[in-house]
């Protein structure tokens, strides 16, 4: 199985930056993809960003596009989001996932991190 822990999580005032990151342990395979998914309070957990086990593909929300970039160390088993820019709209808990691509597009990983809270001040 699959474990997934994030960190980097904090407090950033607007316009500021962190570094999310995701180490997978347990079983992984190469088929899989790992992405990003936020939730605000009250809200739907929605989807922000992915990327192949090759790291040659990529997808980001549209609110992200040009702030966000993700990426992974396979040497590390470890996935990172660097968030730029950031906006107070951006506050929420992220969480990692990966499972087979459509799977963690639509939303419906198999394995999950404990998230890691980023709150951004205005």
């Amino acid at each position: 199985q699959v474990q997934l822990v994030e960190s980097g999580g904090g407090l950033v005032q607007a316009g500021g930056s962190l570094r999310l990151t995701c180490v997978a342990s347990g079983r992984t395979f190469s088929s899989y993809v790992m992405g990003w998914f936020r939730q605000a309070p009250g809200k739907e957990r929605e989807f922000v960003s992915a990327i192949s086990w090759s790291g040659d593909s990529t997808h980001y929300a549209e609110p992200v596009k040009g702030r966000f970039t993700i990426s992974r160390d396979n040497t590390k088993n470890t996935v990172y989001l660097q968030m730029n820019s950031l906006k107070p709209e951006d506050t929420a808990v992220y969480y990692c996932a990966a499972d087979l691509p459509e799977a963690v597009v639509s939303g419906v990983a198999g394995y999950w991190g404990q998230g890691t809270q980023v709150t951004v001040s205005s």
